[in-house]
């Protein structure tokens, strides 16, 4: 399970660093291997090898009629392993998909990471706890 938030930098050549905290996990339960794919919110997600074979084919096992979801995930997932130093390169295509500039938060979130373009990422937690903070119960009952 990876939990918390990192502020990172990608290098010139859109290679990201992995924390320390989690290379050990990566390496003997993944064998260093990631798959990256987009993320429906914005961002990408980075999975262990393993966990993305079992969605790769809980997303192969969908009908016909979920070719668009097949198409996001599949169509967009790039397998990368971690190199000599804990790197990973994030491919040109998928960086531009996701607004991934150099500043990117790493976050994780249970069996995956999300990676975000750190000024998005900002920007759609603040619309979304405004949001969340609209909609609330509390705030309807208080006439706020």
């Amino acid at each position: 399970m990876f939990q918390g938030t990192s502020s990172l930098n990608l290098d010139a050549k859109g290679r990201l660093s992995m924390p320390a905290r989690y290379l050990d996990a990566l390496r003997t339960e993944a064998g260093g291997q990631i798959t990256v794919t987009r993320n429906p919110d914005g961002g990408l997600n980075l999975y262990p090898r393993p966990v993305w074979e079992e969605a790769r084919a809980s997303l192969a096992a969908l009908p016909s009629s979920e070719q668009w979801l097949k198409r996001f995930y599949l169509g967009s997932a790039s397998d990368v392993e971690l190199d000599g130093t804990g790197r990973v390169l994030i491919s040109p295509e998928l960086r531009e998909l996701a607004g991934i500039t150099r500043d990117v938060l790493l976050l994780g979130v249970g069996h995956r990471f999300e990676l975000w373009d750190k000024t998005a990422y900002q920007a759609k937690e603040a619309a979304e706890m405004m949001e969340n903070i609209r909609n609330s119960e509390a705030a309807r009952m208080l006439k706020l």
